[in-house]
C-alpha cells in the first residue's frame, strides 16, 4: 500500500501535510538561524569535554544528558556537524531537523493539520455497570478489559508517561488521574518545562494525547467512556510541538523523563522527524538514532516498558522500504530505497513493544505496517473499512479530546494505548515484576490470530498485504491480541 503524504505521528490517519516544499539552498551562516545538532560523546563527567568541543567548534550547548552521553547544541554553521566530529569527546554529531532551519524563511514548507472523525459522541442505553459511551467501546470488549476492570482496574502506584501533544487534564473522564508533578514540555529544544500551560495541548487540534490518556486510563466514573487501567496514573510529557514536529531533541528530552521519574509504561505513538527512517549509512542520521538509541536504553535499564506504534504507511518493516518523503519538513526530498541500516525510531529500536492495528472484525487494520518479526504484539487501532455491531457502528476508536469531549480516531496510534493500558494493569497486579518480565507475559498471553486467508480491505480483488506465519499470524498481529483479563489473573 502506498504511504499517504504527510501522515504526521505514527498514531492516527488524520494528519495532513500540504504546502510546496523548499529546494533553496541553506542560507550563509551569517545570516541563518542556528540549526540543532545532537553531539554523542561519553557518559557521566567526560561529558563536560564534549560541551567544551561543542563550543570550540562554534556551537552552543542546549542541553547536556550527562546519564546518556548526549548533548543537544545549535550553530549557525551548517558544517558544525562535520567539524565537531574530530574533536576530543565527541563520538558521533549529527543534525537533528536536516538543517531546514537554515532555509530562508521566505520559502519554508507550509504544514497545515487537521482532524478527521473527531466527531461528538452522544450517549446510548448504559449497561449496568458500564460508562455511558461504553456501549460505543467495542475495542474494550475485544481485548476483554471491560471483564478484566471487574477485577482490577489498576493502580495509582503506576506512572503511565504518555509521550504526544500533552494531556487536557481538566478533561472530566481524566482530571482524577493526570499527575501535574510528573508531567513535562520538551517541545521546547528538548529543554524540561514543567508550566503546566506549556505540557498541556493548546487546542482541539492538538487532540491526539488526549484521545490516547483516554483509551489508557480514562475514569470509571460514570462520565463518558472507560479505559483500559481507570486507576493508573497518567503523566503528560509533551514532545510534540505547535508545527507538529517530533524531533529528536524532544523524545530524548521525554524518555530521559520518564527514566529519571520512575514511570512504569510509556506510550509512544509518533515516528521521530524529519526522516521516516534513519540510515546508518549518513553520519547526520546515524548520530542522532544512536542518541535516540541511549535515551530509549536508559529508560529500559531503569525499568520503563517502551510502547511504539508501528505506523500507518501500510509498510512492510521486515522488507526495503521505497521512501519519497524524507525529510518532511522542508529542504528537497529524497528518492531513497531503504534497507537493513534504517530504522524507524522509536519504533525498531531493540526492546520496545511494537504495536500493529486491528479493527473491529479482529483483521489487520488497513492502514497498519506490519512484518515478521518487526511487530511485538496487535490491539485495537480502527478501521473505519470493519463495521462493529455498536449503536454508532463506528470501527473507529472512541476516546476523550480535549475541551471535555469526546471522539474518534483511528491509527495505530489508538493501537499503543491499548497495549500500554494492558501493561499497566499487569503492573498494578504483579508488583514486584521487572519491565522484562512484563513484556514477557504481555506476548505470553496474547491471543493468536491466523493470517487471513485473502486479505483485500479495498475489495478490488488482489491482496494488498501478504501475511507470513501461518496460523500463528505472527506476520500481522507478532504474538497476537493483547488480552487485559489474563493480565490480572
Amino acid at each position: 500500500m502506498a504511504r499517504r503524504r504527510g501522515l504526521r505521528w505514527l498514531g492516527s490517519v488524520l494528519a495532513v501535510l500540504l504546502g510546496a516544499i523548499s529546494t533553496a539552498a541553506p542560507a550563509s551562516a551569517a545570516t541563518a538561524a542556528p540549526a540543532h545538532f545532537v553531539v554523542v560523546g561519553p557518559t557521566g563527567d567526560g561529558l563536560r569535554q564534549t560541551e567544551d568541543s561543542v563550543r570550540a567548534a562554534g556551537g552552543s550547548v542546549v542541553q547536556s544528558w550527562p546519564q546518556i552521553g548526549v548533548v543537544v547544541a545549535t550553530s549557525t554553521d551548517p558544517g558544525f556537524a562535520a567539524e565537531v566530529r574530530h574533536r576530543p569527546g565527541v563520538d558521533q554529531a549529527g543534525a537533528t531537523r536536516n538543517l531546514a532551519e537554515q532555509l530562508p524563511p521566505a520559502k519554508p514548507a507550509q504544514r497545515v493539520e487537521r482532524l478527521e472523525g473527531t466527531v461528538g459522541a452522544t450517549a446510548a442505553a448504559t449497561p449496568p455497570g458500564a460508562e455511558p459511551l461504553e456501549p460505543d467501546q467495542w475495542d474494550l470488549a475485544q481485548i476483554r478489559a471491560d471483564q478484566a476492570n471487574a477485577i482490577s482496574q489498576g493502580s495509582k502506584d503506576v506512572t503511565v508517561g504518555v509521550l504526544d501533544y500533552g494531556i487536557d487534564a481538566t478533561h472530566p473522564d481524566l482530571r482524577q488521574n493526570v499527575d501535574a508533578s510528573q508531567s513535562v514540555s520538551c517541545a521546547g529544544e528538548g529543554v524540561p518545562n514543567t508550566d503546566p500551560a506549556a505540557w498541556a495541548p493548546k487546542d482541539e487540534t492538538q487532540a491526539h494525547g488526549t484521545h490516547v490518556a483516554g483509551t489508557i486510563a480514562a475514569a470509571r466514573n460514570g462520565v463518558g467512556v472507560a479505559g483500559v487501567a481507570p486507576n493508573a496514573r497518567l503523566a503528560s510529557v509533551r514532545i510534540i510541538d505547535d508545527a507538529g514536529f517530533i524531533y529528536p531533541e524532544y523524545a530524548i528530552c521525554g524518555f530521559v523523563w520518564s527514566a529519571e521519574h520512575g514511570f512504569a509504561v510509556t506510550n509512544n505513538s509518533y515516528f521521530v522527524d524529519p526522516w521516516f527512517l534513519w540510515c546508518d549509512h549518513d553520519p547526520d542520521q546515524k548520530a542522532v538514532a544512536e542518541a535516540v538509541r541511549r535515551a530509549v536504553a536508559y529508560a529500559q535499564r531503569k525499568d520503563v516498558v517502551t510502547v511504539t506504534s508501528a505506523g500507518n504507511s501500510g509498510w512492510d518493516l521486515s522488507r526495503p522500504i521505497h521512501d519519497t518523503e524524507s525529510p518532511n519538513n522542508g529542504g528537497p526530498q529524497q528518492d531513497r530505497m531503504t534497507g537493513p541500516d534504517c530504522h524507524v525510531l522509536p519504533g525498531e529500536l531493540p526492546g520496545v513493544v511494537t504495536v500493529s492495528a486491528v479493527g473491529p472484525l479482529g483483521v489487520k487494520s488497513y492502514y497498519s505496517n506490519y512484518g515478521l518479526g518487526s511487530t511485538t504484539v496487535t490491539a485495537p487501532g480502527g478501521d473505519a473499512k470493519q463495521v462493529p455491531s455498536t449503536p454508532s457502528r463506528n470501527g473507529r476508536v472512541l476516546s476523550t479530546v480535549p475541551g471535555g469531549g469526546w471522539g474518534w480516531m483511528q491509527g495505530t496510534s489508538m493501537a499503543s494505548p491499548h497495549v500500554v493500558g494492558v501493561v499497566a494493569l499487569l503492573r498494578s497486579t504483579h508488583r514486584d515484576w521487572t519491565a522484562q518480565q512484563a513484556i514477557g507475559a504481555l506476548a505470553a498471553q496474547a491471543d493468536r490470530l491466523p493470517c487471513p486467508k485473502n486479505y483485500d480491505p479495498d475489495g478490488d480483488g488482489k491482496p494488498d498485504a501478504v501475511c507470513e506465519g501461518g496460523s500463528t499470524g505472527a506476520g500481522f498481529y507478532g504474538a497476537g491480541l493483547v488480552n487485559a483479563l489474563h493480565a490480572v489473573q
